[in-house]
């Protein structure tokens, strides 16, 4: 399951609703692009997992232009928007239409990412993507995860939530929008910061750390 298969999803709507949506996007983004692009690489291989409408890949076509990209997304749609998108950057890009428990592309992949897609799994399945997503890293590859993550209790939780509706009103986002993202979280599992860098620690990522958080979104990263 991810968010863009439901209901009130569009392709193009997903995009136009997205600001509305995830408070301080372009901070969110730009902490992920910077960490994922850090470091000399020639060509790097990217994979995206969940990689949606494109915005994290083009992100990083924009400042890696030799690089090459692998798209996962369990929907179609969602990576037919992305091929036009990444064409204009004039990078190699290949869709896979998988969910993201099914087997990762092969790798090595010099840098994997992913946003607003893993904590729609379920937690145990969460662990076991990041030790996944360890196996296909090469040496020196980085792994940088743009998350919506939980509170570590009930009343920060609590929070998040109350920060985050008030916020997304305030940008003008509409009852279905809200709704739609609310249906999402009740079917996924975010988790608090703690047990993702947890779990890098476990998959062998070193410096796992989280690199932006503001109430329920944050930038995780760790290297292989």
């Amino acid at each position: 399951m991810d968010v863009s298969r439901l209901a009130a999803w569009s392709a193009e709507g997903y995009d136009s609703a997205r600001p509305r949506l995830v408070p301080h996007l372009n901070a969110f983004y730009e902490v992920a692009v910077e960490l994922a692009a850090a470091g000399e690489r020639q060509a790097p291989r990217v994979l995206d997992l969940g990689a949606g409408t494109g915005l994290f890949a083009c992100g990083l076509a924009s400042v890696l232009p030799e690089a090459t990209f692998d798209l996962v997304d369990s929907s179609e749609r969602m990576l037919a928007a992305a091929r036009p998108a990444l064409d204009l950057f004039a990078v190699g890009h290949t869709p896979h239409v998988r969910d993201l428990r099914e087997e990762l592309p092969p790798g090595p992949f010099d840098i994997v990412v992913s946003a607003l897609a893993i904590h729609q799994l379920p937690r145990p399945e969460q662990r076991r993507l990041y030790g996944r997503v360890r196996e296909v890293l090469a040496p020196g590859g980085v792994f940088v995860n743009a998350e919506q993550v939980a509170g570590p209790e009930p009343a920060l939780d609590a929070l998040y939530g109350e920060v985050w509706l008030r916020e997304a009103a305030d940008r003008g986002a509409s009852g279905s929008e809200i709704d739609a993202v609310r249906e999402e979280l009740v079917l996924g599992a975010p988790a608090p910061v703690a047990d993702h860098l947890a779990w890098l620690a476990e998959a062998g990522f070193r410096g796992a750390d989280c690199f932006y958080k503001r109430y329920g979104f944050a930038v995780l990263a760790g290297w292989g």
